[in-house]
This record gives structure tokens, sequence and C-alpha cells, in this order.
């Protein structure tokens, strides 16, 4: 009898088929390629089903209620309510629109999973470099509105605010023609008052750059101000024109390219460091950022040093 058993199971053993590995079922957490490879599938049946209409009930009755997708420990739910929506509208009336919908959505569902696994790119270089020509000293003044902006732009605010409930309101058919007028002329001169005040300050910050090359006007013209300056007294300007009598000298010494655009740090940093003139234009260079760029006090003493700067140049000043 135990041998009857035996030969028995044997024999099972034999007809009954090995085990395989166990596939995600639509429960199953799904690591981010099998999520995308899922999408795929159901892209490529999709794309079949203009030709065999009978399958759009086997994609849409084949998709989960949610991908379950498993990244970097984080479970995240995609559901696909839409999806079998779109799929079962496209069964009882077949619409183009309706199919490209559903592919737009997979292949947006698809973009969105590759964009995740490749990562967010890496702006760290980019960064520093950014921050290290922001630390330059020609951008130290650049900042966004200050206290002050905001006060005057929040008082100017309130003044309109005022004014209009002034002219609209129903009480102004009891107050006399003249007092609204005067109200309304008191308002326009502040605001001229303060326009004017804006366009001073925004003047003194501007930039200092000519509108032409700098060797349209010779250097003896540019030397020439600056002295009228210096007569007058005026030794910040002085120094100011000095300076663009000294780069106007080097342009037409063919130092480099006449570009108005340029700014005094690019044209320090267009002579080489082994030039005889970078030590004098250096010079020259951070005499007018302090001067002229950080308002400081000038005087004859500063003019002098100014044209001694361009006597190195080669600049006769005498």
């Amino acid at each position: 009898m135990r041998r009857i058993l035996a030969i028995g199971l044997l024999g099972a053993a034999w007809i009954l088929p090995l085990p395989c590995p166990a596939q995600p079922t639509p429960g199953d957490s799904l690591s981010l390629p099998q999520y995308i490879q899922a999408l795929d599938d159901n892209l490529a049946k999709v794309h079949r089903v203009q030709q065999e209409p009978q399958i759009a009930a086997e994609v849409r009755d084949a998709l989960p209620s949610a991908w379950r997708v498993q990244v970097d420990g984080k479970n995240y739910e995609i559901p696909t309510d839409s999806l079998r929506r779109d799929l079962g509208a496209w069964q009882s009336k077949p619409e183009d629109a309706t199919l490209q919908r559903i592919v737009q959505h997979l292949e947006t569902l698809r973009s969105e999973a590759e964009g995740y696994a490749k990562g967010a790119p890496d702006f760290s270089a980019r960064r520093a470099q950014l921050n290290d020509i922001l630390a330059r000293r020609e951008f130290h003044g650049v900042h966004g509105p200050t206290w002050m902006d905001r006060l005057k732009q929040r008082l100017t605010e309130w003044l309109i605010r005022i004014l209009g409930r002034a002219i609209t309101s129903s009480t102004v058919s009891t107050i006399s023609n003249t007092v609204v007028y005067g109200l309304i002329a008191i308002a326009v001169l502040v605001l001229v008052y303060w326009m004017y005040r804006s366009l001073r300050e925004d003047a003194r910050l501007e930039t200092i750059m000519p509108v032409v090359p700098v060797s349209a006007k010779e250097w003896p013209v540019w030397l020439g101000e600056a002295r009228a300056a210096a007569a007058r007294g005026e030794w910040r300007e002085a120094v100011h024109l000095s300076y663009w009598a000294g780069i106007s000298f080097l342009e037409a010494q063919g130092s480099w390219r006449p570009d108005a655009a340029r700014t005094p740090r690019e044209y320090l940093r267009l002579l080489p460091t082994t030039s005889t003139h970078q030590p004098a234009l250096r010079s020259l260079t951070q005499k007018l950022e302090r001067v002229w760029y950080g308002m400081q006090a000038a005087d004859a003493d500063s003019f002098r040093q100014t044209l001694a700067e361009l006597e190195k140049l080669g600049c006769p000043c005498n």
C-alpha cells in the first residue's frame, strides 16, 4: 500500500507545474520602472483600440483603481478613474477626440514618471558662477526697493485713495468748489515735487558711461573739461572727466576696440596683467569708483593724484 502511495505522489510531482515567481497584481506596489512599463503597455493597447475596438473593454477592466508606486521609500497613488471613464465613453461613442485624450493622459503620466526618474538637474555650478558675478564691486549698489521707496509708494497710494473718495463722494456738492480744487492742486504739486526729487536721486545713481565710444572725443578735450571743472571747484567731476581722458588716450593708442557699452571694470580687464599701463589704470579705476560711484569727497589733492596717474599712462598733462 505504501509503495502504491509513493508511486502516486511521484507521478503527481511530474504532472503538476512548478510554481512561478509572483507577478505584481493591480493591488501591489510597483517600482518606478514597473510603473513606466505599465504605462507603455497600456499606451500600446490604446493605440490598437482604433483597429481592434473589442480590446477597449479589456484595457478598461485590466486597469486598477489606482497605480501604487513606491519610490525612495515613499508610496504614491495615481488614480485611473478618468482613464476608465474615457474608455467607457469611447465604447459608447467611438470618437477620435476621446481616444486622443486617453493617449495624451497616458503620455503625460509617462513623461512625469521619466522626469522623476531623471531627478532634478544640478544647478550648483551655475549658481556659484552667478554668485561670483554678483559679488563684484560694480554690483554692490544694486538692490531692491528701499524702505524709503516703499514709504513713498504707500503715501502716494494713500493720497490717491483720499482724492478718489473726495471726488466721488456725495458730500462734494456741499463743499466749496474752491476747497475741492485747492486740495487737488496741492496733491498735484506734492506729486510733482516727489517726482522731481526721485528723478534727481535717480540721476545721481545712473550710469556714467558715455553714449558714444570714448575716443570719439579726443583725450585733450576730456582733459580740458576736467581742468575746467577743477577751476570751478567741482573736484568729483574733475576726477570723473580725467578718468575718461585716460580711457580715450588708451583707446586712441589701439589698446582695445572702441565700444560704448563697456564699464570701467571691463576696460581694466581688457589690459593684460603684463601691460605697463595696468597699475596706473587700476589706480585710476579705483579712484573713480570711490569718488564717483561711492560719493566720496574729492579735493585738489585727489585731482592732482589723478593727473599723476594719467602721466604714468603716458598721457601728457603738463
